[in-house]
């Protein structure tokens, strides 16, 4: 994946690192913690302008959340509810609870999500599901991509040969998060499973 990175900018340069960052916003795993510190480490190099690099990068950063924001706009919130209502496990107050959760602190979380392994991705469909604001979404996207792209992307630059190592520590922290996320999932499916037990019983009597 690296080589493919470094083919990629070696042929457009600063877009090219954009490109890449647009990409992983729609496939998770092409991680932006491997490509920004590359990018970096090559403006290092003095091979592309490091101002360049962080306005591309943020660039690419906002088209791929904008193009998530859209397919959660044409999924809708009629469609989201019946999905949910086929999914097991799932209830439709589930999505409602998560829907009004959204609106009230949908600002926030579509910023500092920008800056959470994982979810800095997919923050962006509900945002397009709950038709936030457009220009208010991309405000929030560019300022909180910025955020992240930079602290990266200055990381590879000052650790130069040594970029590799910001990848080893991020990649701890998106483990940590990936657990927490399957422990969530292991306890929504227990109580769930937990609520049906006690309901047949309860029908049963």
């Amino acid at each position: 994946m690296v080589d493919w990175v470094v083919s990629l900018m070696a042929a457009l340069g600063a877009p090219g690192a954009g490109i890449a960052i647009a990409l992983e916003n729609l496939f998770p795993p092409l991680p932006s913690e491997v490509i920004l510190p590359l990018a970096g480490f090559t403006a290092s190099m003095g091979r592309m302008n490091l101002v360049e690099v962080l306005v591309w990068t943020t660039a690419g950063s906002v088209v791929g959340a904008l193009a998530l924001y859209w397919i959660g706009a044409l999924l809708g919130r009629e469609r989201t509810l019946a999905i949910a209502a086929k999914l097991p496990l799932v209830k439709v107050s589930d999505i409602e609870k998560t829907e009004a959760w959204f609106l009230k602190h949908g600002k926030a979380t579509v910023f500092f999500g920008r800056m959470i392994p994982i979810f800095r991705s997919l923050i962006s469909v509900p945002a397009g599901v709950e038709r936030m604001n457009l220009v208010t979404f991309l405000l929030l996207t560019t300022a909180g991509s910025a955020i992240w792209n930079t602290i990266f992307v200055m990381a590879g630059y000052l650790l130069g040969n040594e970029w590799e190592l910001v990848e080893t520590y991020a990649g701890i922290g998106s483990k940590v998060v990936l657990g927490l996320v399957a422990l969530a999932v292991v306890v929504f499916i227990v109580v769930r499973l937990r609520e049906r037990s006690k309901g047949r019983h309860a029908v049963r009597r």
